[in-house]
């Protein structure tokens, strides 16, 4: 195992793999619950955990091994092949899909062992490039740091529900902050911190207010914290004054990243287009997860919310804001990750990277607008069962058209992709 290379690229397009396939399970899955013959409730736990495990944790994984060392600067001390990291992310969640398919809780505990000690020895090799570094950990490390304590803490929570450590009654909060953990603390957490950084570098400009980024740290983390501490009490006002907190956090953070976008000229790139709907995207459904929460003062809720309702308002942070964000940040590291891994020289990279950008810019119209036409076609869907039964010929007619521009967006990503896999130097 030690003799195999396994790199950052290698966790970026298994990573994306799993998701493309996952995706597609929830478009089947999606479809089927507005026909009313919904799939076996088995398939939802294989899409939710092949797509949050096996896609955006494993792609979180690959960044975070590549970028910690170049936060840090201690580059010349790290190794380039992580196979140990890449078998524990992948057989867990292989594990977990065994699980759930077979029902095996045992099957699906060990198997999540595996993600946890992933996590746990990310960790350490973090701490260890901080202590190695002479510089102070910069603000995206932070972001990273509470980011993979708040996954350990909600991994956790995931195993209690394995062993079934939690009495009956305690198991729906359970699930609710395991959840809320892993995708509003860790994910959020994680593309946060990294856009500070990272989004600067696409639009070639600055970042236009370190402050602001400083003022979101200081809200985003706790206001997370409080909302999962809302959750477990199930207090509804914890979580709404959590939500208040999230929001300005998050408004500050946004318009951070739209300030740094009109800096730089407004730059119309693919990856630049994809985040900055990320972006939109993410206030959304911060604000609509508020929005929810009040809606529960009343009893019943002033506003019927169903399962239908609970997809849309959930694929506006999964689709919307963290699928963006990985398409986005995907289009601007594949082509540098297979330029360097295939041409040494730094002097005879230029022409090939050019080639590979011009492949990932191809359609690009199509991809960030299907994605994002598609994303706003669920919430259609969701506004239409409040008019209309799910066997209208409206809700059908959303439905398909929703699917089409969700598979449409995917389909030209994974084209992309086999294109740049395909191109080699001097093709």
């Amino acid at each position: 195992m030690s003799q195999i290379e396994i790199r950052p690229l290698h966790f970026f397009l298994t990573g994306l793999a799993w998701l493309i396939l996952s995706s597609l399970l929830g478009l089947g899955l999606f479809f089927s619950m507005v026909l009313g013959t919904p799939l076996p409730p088995f398939f939802r736990l294989l899409h939710v955990h092949g797509a949050l495990v096996g896609g955006v944790a494993q792609i979180i994984l690959g960044a975070m091994v590549s970028f910690i060392p170049t936060m840090m600067m201690t580059g010349r001390d790290r190794s380039e092949s992580h196979p140990l990291l890449y078998a524990a992310i992948n057989l867990g969640t292989i594990g977990m899909l065994i699980g759930f398919g077979t029902g095996s809780y045992a099957t699906i505990a060990l198997a999540g062992v595996l993600v946890v000690l992933a996590f746990l020895s990310l960790f350490g090799h973090g701490i260890k490039h901080v202590r190695s570094s002479v510089m102070s950990p910069p603000l995206n490390l932070w972001f990273y740091g509470v980011a993979v304590l708040v996954l350990l803490v909600g991994l956790g929570v995931g195993e209690g529900m394995a062993f079934r450590l939690f009495e009956p009654t305690y198991v729906g909060k359970a699930r609710l902050a395991h959840i809320h953990f892993n995708l509003v603390g860790f994910v959020t957490l994680t593309i946060i911190g990294t856009m500070h950084s990272l989004f600067p570098t696409i639009v070639n400009g600055r970042l236009h207010s370190p402050l602001l980024a400083r003022l979101a740290f200081f809200l985003i983390p706790p206001g997370v914290l409080l909302l999962l501490g809302g959750f477990m009490f199930a207090n509804l006002w914890v979580q709404i004054a959590a939500g208040v907190v999230l929001v300005i956090g998050v408004l500050l953070y946004s318009y951070n990243i739209t300030r740094t976008w009109i800096d730089a000229g407004s730059p119309r790139n693919i990856a630049a287009d994809h985040l900055m709907a990320a972006t939109i995207f993410l206030v959304l459904a911060i604000i609509s997860g508020m929005l929810v929460s009040m809606n529960y003062l009343w009893d019943p809720p002033k506003v019927p919310f169903g399962t239908l309702h609970l997809v849309a308002y959930a694929h506006l942070a999964l689709v919307g804001f963290t699928l963006q964000t990985i398409f986005g940040a995907l289009s601007h590291l594949l082509p540098i990750n297979l330029a360097v891994s295939r041409v040494p020289s730094n002097k005879k990279r230029g022409p090939y990277l050019s080639e590979l950008n011009d492949i990932v810019g191809r359609w690009a119209g199509l991809q960030v607008g299907a994605l994002t036409m598609g994303t706003l076609g669920l919430l259609v869907v969701a506004s239409l069962v409040w008019q209309f039964p799910l066997s209208s010929l409206s809700v059908k007619v959303a439905t398909w058209v929703s699917i089409v521009l969700l598979f449409a967006s995917f389909l030209v990503f994974a084209l992309k992709v086999g294109l740049l896999l395909g191109r080699r130097p001097g093709d």
